[in-house]
């Protein structure tokens, strides 16, 4: 293998195979070094990795296209190549604080040949690419390892430099993208390098010294925008807290996570979303929000795990589930969860609720409320717990000596003997109902666990007192409710809802719909509604072109008197 490095828009690296006169690209540029192809001893260009979606790295990608070339691009900007026109259509302009560079993108969508996923290797050509998910410059940039060379994109322009001060704020007031280049640096050195080639900047044959300064540049940068370090780097070397010998808590990730290690060496994971991050994300479109793996290199080095057999959620919010499906593809995990929480997990677009996933998660035990199921050497209990949200179970096992219930986002954990406050953490949008904390004191006063672990907050040691106190906070919320409130309100009436909540049809093919209570379906003009039974319905669309998010509705009587429509859904309807 050759390297040229081509000065385009952006350093086009282009790995050459003599014997064949092909070769592969490491980025477009603006293709028009295409034009002295032959002086690099290359007749066709086979193939083109992306490592992220800037048009200073992507331009050309409409004329590699033209000449057969496959485009390959990662796994988590591929809606900003294959489908920038949706990207333009509702990126937020107005009032806008989100400042993300991904208004520096195509300005056309370019057909792509596939994706390259984190953690992966793969065959392209005659390359075998291990890509690595390095975010920092966007969120969903990538390096590429082949052959020991890191093509690092614009993560690092050169030792103690980036390419751009812009891309390290994703957000009004924060430096998330800085943090995350630190980060990123530090993990690909795990990989022991032999040289970092960057999009913009040079070859860096001593990526220890190159990153070490660029980090401390950025860890300066930092300290003088927020008045401190992230402690980010600190979290990355020394992710968990041990609780006990065979318990442990994530403190790098957004929720907490817990790990439970079994004799056996695998582990057990409770809760993992966004580890290692700099806040929690707030939603958004998909590009912007990546799960990766971090801290799961210290559970092998720290701890002698060979493998996380499990992670069990105790809901389905997105910062407590959102590497479930990456584990699963990296390290074969198996989720599990509870029947309530699993069956969100796995259908998501049936539900109208915050924090929900943007894909399926696949639930390999699906496990009752009030059932336990047994891995390795411990037993692990599911209750129901609302309260924070409908769809919540508490966790109960015991370890090391200790009965451990872990309760999710139920309470903000706060409470003291010296009279500091506990307070509830509901939101009416996630299914709450007024009697739900009282519901989840008398669990707690049931189960009298030893240590309580929760999703933000520090783990608590479980005293008479405490449980005591939950039972009057209990008491105080659904008090204030019904003082509040009318009967009718959905906090008592629990709502109405119609599932699937988003439907994807196919013009002239019928599909079911579910409303919680019993109702009349409105269905567009031209559409047939047949009733099942008081509550269920067949819904027959009839378009003459595609349409997103038609709207179906449920009207409401109750006790003889008309409510409206107190319900929606939404139907793509696609012609075939």
């Amino acid at each position: 293998m050759i390297i040229h490095a081509i000065e385009d828009t952006c350093v086009v690296y282009l790995l050459v195979d003599p014997s064949t006169r092909s070769a592969v690209a490491i980025d477009a540029g603006s293709g028009r070094w295409l034009e002295q192809l032959a002086s690099y001893g290359v007749d066709a260009v086979t193939d083109v990795l992306v490592t992220h979606h800037h048009r200073d790295q992507v331009e050309g990608l409409p004329l590699l296209a033209a000449t057969g070339t496959r485009i390959w691009v990662p796994e988590h900007e591929a809606e900003l190549i294959a489908d920038v026109d949706h990207h333009w259509q509702r990126r937020n302009l107005a009032n806008n604080y989100d400042l993300h560079t991904d208004r520096f993108s195509l300005l056309e969508s370019v057909p792509v040949a596939g994706v390259m996923r984190d953690y992966s290797t793969a065959q392209i050509g005659p390359l075998s690419v291990q890509t690595v998910p390095t975010p920092g410059h966007t969120p969903g940039s990538v390096t590429y390892l082949i052959d020991g060379y890191a093509f690092t994109g614009d993560l690092i322009h050169s030792p103690g430099k980036v390419w751009s001060a812009a891309a390290l704020q994703w957000s009004y007031v924060g430096l998330e993208g800085a943090a995350m280049t630190m980060a990123s640096l530090t993990q690909l050195l795990d990989h022991s390098p032999r040289a970092l080639l960057p999009s913009h900047g040079s070859r860096m044959d001593d990526p220890a010294s190159a990153v070490r300064e660029t980090c401390t540049a950025l860890d300066d940068l930092l300290r003088v925008r927020l008045g401190a370090s992230t402690g980010l780097l600190d979290k990355l070397a020394d992710p968990f807290v041990s609780l006990s010998p065979h318990l442990l808590m994530n403190r790098s990730s957004e929720s907490r996570s817990y790990a439970l290690l079994s004799d056996s060496g695998t582990a057990l994971l409770i809760d993992y979303g966004y580890d290692l991050t700099t806040n929690i994300p707030t939603g958004g479109p998909r590009h912007l929000v990546r799960p990766w793996l971090p801290s799961v290199r210290a559970l092998q080095r720290d701890y002698g795990i060979e493998r996380v057999e499990v992670a069990i959620p105790t809901h389905y919010h997105d910062d407590h589930v959102a590497a479930f499906n990456l584990m699963r593809e990296v390290h074969g995990t198996e989720v599990w969860a509870s029947s309530p929480v699993a069956h969100v997990l796995e259908n998501p677009k049936h539900y109208d609720l915050p924090c929900l996933w943007y894909e399926p998660i696949p639930c390999a035990q699906h496990i009752p409320n009030g059932g336990a199921i047994r891995w390795r050497e411990y037993e692990l209990s599911m209750y129901a717990l609302p309260g924070h949200t409908l769809y919540a179970s508490a966790i109960g096992f015991e370890v090391d000596g200790r009965r451990v219930l872990a309760t999710g986002d139920q309470q903000t954990g706060s409470w003291s003997a010296d009279g500091a406050a506990e307070i509830p953490n509901f939101q009416y949008a996630n299914g709450f109902a007024a009697e739900d904390y009282v519901a989840s004191a008398a669990l707690y006063q049931q189960l009298q666990p030893e240590l309580m672990i929760s999703g933000h907050w520090d783990p608590r040691s479980v005293t008479p007192a405490y449980l005591d106190e939950l039972t009057r906070l209990g008491d105080e919320v659904a008090r204030t409710h019904r003082a509040l409130l009318p009967p009718t309100d959905p906090v008592f009436t629990g709502g109405v809802r119609i599932s699937p909540y988003q439907v994807d049809a196919v013009n002239g093919q019928p599909f079911t719909v579910r409303v919680s209570v019993p109702a009349e379906l409105v269905v567009p003009a031209g559409w047939e509604c047949q009733r099942v039974d008081a509550s269920e319905f067949v819904v027959i669309p009839r378009v003459t072109a595609p349409v997103r998010r038609a709207r179906i509705a449920a009207g409401i009587t109750r006790d003889g008197i008309y409510l409206g429509q107190l319900a929606e859904a939404l139907v793509d309807v696609r012609l075939s």
